[in-house]
């Protein structure tokens, strides 16, 4: 049996973990949801997958992806999408993404993939590819998958619109929703003012938030960030900063109180710091006015 949402905020979750795997299922902490990397799962049978089917009686679970590419021009894999689609249908998992980039590519004969998130030109080109392989996997999964706006590195000259720009657009040809990786943009925002761009990190990241329309997003995430003096580099490793905290209560705001996820990928703190991170998310999101659909 699932645990119930708590009334008066948005439901609050927690990735869980390889590290976390015995002392959740033990103690089975208040929270409203936990999220895996759907990759972690695709095996037939094993430990992984029954840890999974057991945590599953507790707790809805939303499965994050890491695989897809869903912005290669060669298309979605076979294989991987079989994979998912039947993990999709035993866990029946409460939401599905995964992230708007590319890691596929045919070079020489031979599909490859970059074991990377790698980013995408906005133009109409990339557009017509996510188009379609989100349309691909949405019809073989039955359902419409949430794509994440990624944290990126280097910038496309062919570009020739915003990344909010692209995502509505992505929205309103598909149907697919969008999950807004608060961090994400942060990193962005001060990636850009290290090379010449904003002057304003916090500025920017609000600004984006506003051009997101309200009804499209389906789940925000949260996370640290490592700045190293010439980049700074999402990787997940520590509590989520204050600026980071302003611009997930904005986004709550904006879109009336949708779920919330705190993620830690390096460095993995006992479990006791995430789910302090995710108590301060609940309490940034109690009593958030629901959304007026924009």
């Amino acid at each position: 049996m699932s645990l119930p949402y708590h009334a008066g905020h948005a439901p609050c979750g927690i990735g869980w973990r390889h590290a976390h795997y015995a002392e959740l299922l033990e103690s089975l902490p208040e929270l409203d949801f936990i999220e895996v990397h759907s990759e972690n799962f695709f095996a037939e049978g094993g430990a992984a997958l029954a840890v999974l089917e057991q945590a599953r009686q507790h707790y809805p679970v939303s499965l994050h992806g890491v695989g897809l590419a869903l912005g290669s021009a060669c298309g979605i894999d076979t294989w991987h999408l079989d994979q998912l689609a039947r993990l999709v249908e035993r866990i029946e998992p409460a939401r599905v993404s995964d992230h708007a980039c590319f890691a596929r590519a045919t070079v020489a004969g031979f599909e490859l993939h970059a074991a990377d998130l790698l980013p995408l030109a906005f133009n109409n080109a990339s557009l017509d590819v996510m188009c379609a392989n989100v349309q691909r996997v949405q019809d073989r999964l039955k359902r419409p998958l949430l794509v994440e706006n990624l944290s990126a590195y280097l910038h496309f000259n062919s570009s020739d619109r915003e990344e909010t720009t692209f995502l509505r657009e992505l929205v309103q040809r598909t149907g697919c929703g969008l999950l807004v990786d608060v961090n994400n943009i942060y990193v962005n925002a001060l990636n850009a003012r290290l090379a010449g761009g904003t002057d304003d990190p916090l500025a920017a990241c609000l600004a984006w938030i506003e051009q997101i329309p309200c009804g499209c997003v389906g789940e925000l995430h949260l996370a640290g960030h490592c700045d190293s003096g010439d980049i700074v580099i999402d990787d997940h490793g520590s509590r989520v900063c204050t600026d980071v905290w302003q611009i997930y209560r904005h986004a709550q705001q904006r879109f009336g109180g949708v779920p919330a996820l705190v993620e830690w990928d390096t460095g993995i703190p006992p479990l006791a710091v995430l789910l302090e991170e995710a108590t301060c998310a609940r309490n940034i999101n109690t009593h958030v006015p629901q959304a007026v659909a924009a």
